[in-house]
């Protein structure tokens, strides 16, 4: 059996929650109390002077020029489209498979999404069914860095200049994420982020940010998250209250630097699931494409069963995740774009069969080895 890297433990655990934050927050806890308590002093709740330090500080950790902080991924990807002069009548190319955000991002700026499937080698945005969806509406391609696993941007990237498209990266997942030299937030024309709770760099709330080395994009969400003001009581457009709250920006900032050990955590404990689980059942393991240093967000595997797998692990005190169980297209909410079952196979293969397993940093050796061992006992015995 497959020897854990990760921290031991002198008992196992009684149980292995899917995510927990408590190995990540408590050695912080005095750093993060130090900071809400400045900002609170310091009376500046809306743009309070850590908002800028933040946007400064993760635009070098992304290896983008600026970076624009807001209420949420889901506004960031929102704000950017709009920044990039998308709205009614234009399509945007996403992926079948991602959170449905992506597609309510597009749909609010006022485009309409134009889903292709993604690819087996890395679940992400196919860029050849993207060339093949590109039409004469047509204004950006949206890949999404799913799971923490980079899209092909230099693919993408050509395409998008040969159609003249804006590339805008749905970074949500991908925090600290790089695929063929080129780094999450720095390899599209603007890169949405969210900072939710459980992200790789969560905040303790919801918050985004848009990284982008365009001064146009960069003043057009600045303004966006302001009701469109460019100036006090100065609207060029009619915008939204988006912004990143100070609070937010304090504890993000007091995070940021934990995020590479962090990512290497998470690492270590995908590293141990791809030994343990090799061979095991039909399990799929999560692909990690060539030249890629993934950022293991979630780590989703695909299994004919996916619903008796968690029950089994459930029943056991182990808890999992289905990321994402209904591709967008065969959602309630995304009926009247038109496309039928079947029409995207991947997406709809990887929607029906998948299951995320506990990944955190923190997570202990004896945690990651009852996981491992509830799972091959499913496959021996348990079905």
């Amino acid at each position: 059996m497959a020897t854990s890297p990760l921290r031991a433990v002198e008992t196992p655990p009684a149980a292995v929650p899917f995510v927990d934050l408590r190995p990540s927050h408590e050695p912080l806890r005095r750093a993060l109390e130090r900071a809400l308590a400045h900002v609170v002093a310091g009376n500046a709740f809306s743009n309070g002077p850590e908002v800028a330090a933040f946007e400064s500080e993760f635009a070098e950790a992304c290896g983008a020029r600026l970076c624009v902080g807001v209420s949420s991924g889901h506004d960031a990807l929102k704000l950017a489209l709009r920044a990039l002069g998308l709205g009614p009548g234009d399509e945007v190319v996403i992926p079948a498979q991602t959170f449905v955000a992506t597609a309510e991002a597009a749909i609010e700026a006022g485009a309409r999404p134009v889903l292709v499937d993604v690819r087996e080698v890395d679940r992400t945005l196919d860029p050849d069914a993207a060339a093949a969806a590109i039409g004469p509406r047509t204004r950006a391609l949206v890949p999404v860095h799913l799971h923490g696993q980079m899209a092909d941007m230099r693919a993408l990237r050509a395409l998008a200049d040969r159609h003249g498209l804006a590339l805008v990266e749905d970074a949500c997942q991908a925090h600290g994420a790089s695929r063929d030299g080129l780094r999450a937030g720095a390899a599209g024309d603007a890169a949405a982020f969210s900072f939710y709770p459980t992200k790789n760099l969560g905040a303790l709330g919801d918050a985004g940010a848009v990284t982008t080395s365009g001064d146009v994009v960069a003043e057009g969400c600045r303004a966006l998250r302001e009701h469109g003001q460019a100036s006090k009581h100065r609207h060029l457009a009619l915008g939204y209250t988006a912004r990143l709250d100070t609070l937010q920006a304090a504890v993000l900032r007091v995070k940021l630097p934990h995020l590479p050990g962090w990512n290497a955590a998470r690492a270590q404990a995908a590293a141990f699931y791809a030994e343990a689980l090799a061979g095991v059942g039909d399990l799929a393991l999560p692909p990690v494409a060539p030249g890629s240093e993934h950022a293991w967000h979630l780590y989703v595997v695909e299994t004919a069963e996916p619903e008796r797998l968690r029950r089994f692990l459930g029943e056991r005190g182990i808890g999992t995740g289905r990321h994402y169980p209904t591709p967008l297209h065969l959602l309630p909410a995304l009926a009247n774009l038109g496309y039928p079952a079947g029409a995207f196979p991947v997406a709809e293969r990887l929607a029906a069969r998948c299951v995320s397993l506990p990944l955190f940093p923190g997570i202990a050796a004896a945690q990651l080895e009852a996981v491992a061992a509830a799972v091959r006992a499913f496959f021996d015995h348990g079905r």
